[in-house]
């Protein structure tokens, strides 16, 4: 990557310590040329020098600045870069207190370039003992997550964000990984094994263990072994290094294992045996990804200190699965699995995540999960609908909840929508295929003052709703689905916080944003009705394909579903290039037909195909 130039490193600098990207003050505009001077233009020296110099909301005092200066030494010259950038970022290193040091050696423990899921590595710094509450009744996930927040403002991990612009991941800067995995090695934190070449010692105690990239033409098919990883406290594999791990068996004081079951097939010439899970008596944090495993053996239920279960969607669960009292987070990824009965004696539940329920007294035992602040749940009928309101009703401590039906037909939650009171403490709140409401709830806006996230599919949206929405304080991401009839506006100094406005309808009316709506929306999904924008504004001798886009002040992506039934080509042509001119920010534009343009196509020719509002989700 080429050296930013001096302009380009100032406006990084400054941004990063200031939060302007012209806010130095005069008294720091020297020091601050020659700390930029040593930098030598490369990014991440230049951010990690600046997180150094900016504790939180406040600016360091000059003589920390001065100190630091003098630290650098030569800085990054030509023949020294790689050096002095290890040199550079081991001050951000000793600047942690000693926990945070703790947390961020750990991440060695993953390959370069991997993804690292926020909350797994949150669960496994828990698991590990990492992360410790001083005050009583405090979250242990909640402090978690201020560390990795704190990892990030300091820019020693790479923030990865999802759709909804949300943090769910990270990353490792190479040099930052180089650095991490050299303290580790030195204070034998952690063994990493990624390849034939490495050897374990069977003097010296393996503390974590790391299996990254070892296959099986490189020679070395056969488990290793030996004395020095009885002690390992953490063990996380990475495809296909399980040819070489050693039995379960071998671990007798393990607290965090990470199995990628690459390759493994079950079968009874596989050295590695299931059942053993149930001699890690001191396990605290289980994850199998892959697709080798089915069901879970029974034996997982001797496993009385698990606090975190993470395996591959549709694998069966054992009915031992309830003797997990101190189980915290149970999550199943993709498709989902069953629950048994009994699971109202996970009463230390924090987080359940895609699970299939069908029968009432199960959903009746989730009432007992107090504690429970993550919840997605998919229905395999109707029939529990009643049950699950009045255990909702139940969980006051709540943030998240996701709700998917699959079933034959549409399921209505209507029944939520009168008999639930959300708790102040939800955040988010999604509704996905298969599962709606008729009309909006009327929901106390008081209880909904932290809800961040909103994702509903509604039958009918009135313009009282809408308005509504626009009042919820901290609404930044809102996808609406609806059957909707009625043109509607987003009004003037609506949506003060939203980033995201997704409104998708069946049967699309003019959707009209007043100037000053959506003030911090920086991306809008949309669906237009041609013909019939067309027929209402031709009473009033409006412009048919505008929709306000251009009062939106903070837009930079839009994604436009044009429904051009009964629509000329030429007519659509006209009205999509103009979309596209209309704002002035000139935003990135994805538009979407729901039928291509044909070659021949003349522009007299007349569109006729819908498309189904299920197929733009």
């Amino acid at each position: 990557m080429e050296p930013l130039s001096d302009d380009d490193s100032k406006r990084l600098f400054y941004k990063r310590i200031f939060s302007l990207e012209s806010g130095c003050p005069p008294e720091f505009e020297e020091l601050s040329g020659e700390i930029l001077k040593k930098c030598g233009g490369v990014p991440l020296a230049i951010i990690t020098i600046a997180s150094l110099l900016a504790s939180g909301q406040h600016v360091k005092p000059m003589n920390e600045w001065h100190v630091l200066l003098e630290s650098i030494g030569r800085g990054l010259t030509e023949n020294r870069s790689a050096k002095e950038m290890i040199r550079i970022l081991s001050f951000s290193y000793y600047d942690l207190p000693s926990h945070m040091k703790t947390c961020l050696l750990y991440l060695s423990m993953f390959p370069e370039d991997s993804k690292i899921i926020k909350d797994q590595l949150i669960w496994m710094w828990i698991a590990e003992s990492f992360v410790q509450c001083e005050k009583e009744n405090t979250n242990l996930f909640e402090v978690g997550e201020t560390y990795f927040n704190e990892l990030v403002n300091r820019s020693l991990i790479e923030p990865l964000f999802d759709i909804y612009g949300s943090i769910h991941a990270c990353r490792i800067h190479d040099s930052v990984l180089d650095l991490i995995c050299s303290l580790a090695s030195e204070e034998n934190f952690v063994t990493i094994v990624s390849g034939i070449s490495d050897t374990i010692s069977s003097e010296g105690i393996v503390r974590r263990w790391s299996l990254q990239n070892v296959r099986k033409e490189e020679g070395q098919t056969r488990p290793l072994r030996s004395r020095s990883i009885g002690q390992a406290r953490s063990v996380v594999t990475f495809a296909p290094a399980i040819d070489i791990m050693p039995p379960l068996s071998s671990f007798v004081v393990l607290r965090v294992l990470d199995l990628n079951l690459y390759g493994y097939d079950g079968t009874k010439e596989d050295h590695l045996n299931l059942q053993e899970l149930g001699c890690l008596l001191h396990l605290r944090y289980l994850r199998l990804s892959g697709h080798g495993i089915t069901e879970l053996p029974k034996e997982i239920g001797k496993l009385k200190f698990l606090q975190v279960l993470i395996v591959p969607g549709s694998t069966r669960l054992p009915s031992t699965v309830i003797k997990l009292t101190r189980l915290m987070c149970l999550r199943t990824n993709d498709g989902g699995s069953q629950l048994p009965d009994g699971v109202e004696n996970l009463r230390s539940m924090e987080v359940l995540n895609k699970i299939k329920v069908g029968s009432v007294s199960i959903v009746q035992e989730l009432g007992s999960m107090h504690r429970l602040r993550e919840l997605n749940i998919q229905f395999e009928s109707s029939e529990p609908l009643e049950a699950f309101v009045e255990s909702l009703g139940k969980m006051q401590k709540i943030q998240r909840v996701e709700i998917s039906a699959k079933c034959k037909h549409e399921v209505s939650m209507d029944l939520l929508g009168e008999g639930w009171v959300p708790p102040a403490s939800l955040r988010e709140f999604s509704m996905d295929k298969g599962v709606r409401l008729s009309t909006l709830p009327a929901w106390n806006p008081y209880h909904l003052s932290q809800l961040s996230k909103l994702e509903i599919n509604v039958g009918d949206v009135r313009q009282e709703d809408l308005e509504f929405l626009e009042r919820l304080p901290a609404l930044r991401n809102l996808w609406l689905f609806s059957d909707n009839q009625r043109p509607l506006v987003v009004c003037a100094e609506g949506f003060r916080c939203l980033e995201r406005f997704t409104f998708i309808s069946k049967s699309p009316r003019q959707l009209l944003f007043q100037r000053g709506a959506l003030p911090k929306a920086e991306d809008v999904y949309v669906l237009i009705g041609w013909r019939v924008a067309k027929e209402e504004a031709a009473g009033s001798g409006g412009d048919w394909f505008d929709v306000g886009m251009e009062n939106l002040a903070s837009l930079r992506e839009v994604q436009v579903w044009f429904d051009r039934s009964g629509v000329t080509i030429g007519e659509a042509k006209q009205a999509e290039a103009a979309l596209e001119k209309a704002h002035p920010n000139r935003p990135t534009f994805y538009i979407f037909f729901d039928k291509s343009i044909p070659e021949d196509a003349r522009d007299e020719d007349v569109y006729t195909k819908r498309v189904d509002s299920s197929d733009r989700r």
